[in-house]
């Protein structure tokens, strides 16, 4: 059992509780506007290059022989292996399950000590749900705490099965407009709706995730109708309020890709503190942040 990966970060402490190793997986069936991870979406490999890291030294031209012909490039890897300033990285590696199980199995001193675990995220688990489920029922085996951080577009079936050895749901809610929501993810919500009350109805923990996008899904209205989500939804234990941030831009560059949301400033702490009230005033338990 093999997936794709582009990321493993270790001592991760807001993917759930305690401390966690974070698990990403690379692809994902949405194309969110403001997406901090640019890298993921694509389910194929990408290279990314750092232009203020590149010394000029000419190794990669000299192994590659289509480095002036990116529309050639088949993604081998073997310029970012040579650079010896890491000015380009591969985004984007196949790792077999049980590798990266003896790999998560390592930190479980961490895990047992904080009460914490894996989370597997992304991408989106629900788009490689094999090898997810292979991790998950791994983890089960060891006694490790899971959790799946999931934009909740994928097969119901899929995720029935996957609920079925996970702990926990980080589980997002962009926008409750079905308009809207394919505005700026390039899908509807239907499917993750429905998915949301499929989990609820297992009686799965649920943490409710909601990027925070001035503009966008900060208005009365949409603020409304997902406190209401919320509230009518068994297993729902808390709402993260994650507010916008431009940190990937930078990102969008290394990728040769543009970024949408240049015009959008930066929330202060006021605003957020602001709109975090309001889902409180209508009952819901709000954490600014993880």
């Amino acid at each position: 059992m093999r997936g794709r990966i582009f990321n493993i970060q270790k001592y991760s402490i807001h993917d759930g509780p305690g401390i966690r190793t974070t698990v990403f997986l690379k692809g994902c069936p949405l194309n969110c506007s403001w997406c901090h991870n640019p890298e993921s979406q694509s389910f194929d490999k990408e290279l990314l290059f750092f232009p203020n890291r590149c010394i000029n030294c000419g190794e990669c031209m000299r192994i590659c022989k289509v480095m002036r012909k990116p529309e050639l490039c088949i993604k081998c890897g073997q310029c970012a292996e040579i650079c010896c300033t890491n000015a380009i990285e591969l985004a984007g590696k196949e790792i077999e399950a049980d590798e990266l199980l003896k790999e998560l199995e390592k930190d479980i001193i961490f895990y047992d000590s904080s009460k914490g675990g894996v989370t597997i995220s992304g991408g989106e688990p629900l788009s490689q749900p094999d090898f997810t489920l292979k991790l998950l029922k791994g983890c089960k085996r060891k006694g490790i705490h899971t959790a799946v951080d999931t934009c909740g577009f994928g097969k119901p079936e899929d995720l029935r099965e996957i609920a079925n050895f996970a702990d926990l749901f980080l589980y997002d809610i962009k926008l409750m407009d079905k308009e809207k929501h394919l505005q700026y993810t390039g899908a509807g919500n239907d499917l993750i709706m429905e998915n949301l009350k499929l989990l609820s109805s297992r009686s799965k923990r649920i943490w409710i995730r909601i990027p925070l996008i001035p503009g966008i899904n900060d208005d009365e209205g949409n603020i409304r109708a997902t406190a209401n989500l919320v509230r009518n939804t068994a297993g729902v234990e808390q709402v993260n309020l994650l507010p916008y941030h431009n940190a990937a831009a930078e990102k969008y560059n290394r990728l040769n890709k543009a970024y949408q949301l240049n015009h959008i400033k930066l929330p202060q702490k006021e605003y957020i503190d602001e709109i975090a009230e309001q889902y409180r005033k209508q009952g819901v338990n709000v954490i600014i942040g993880g």
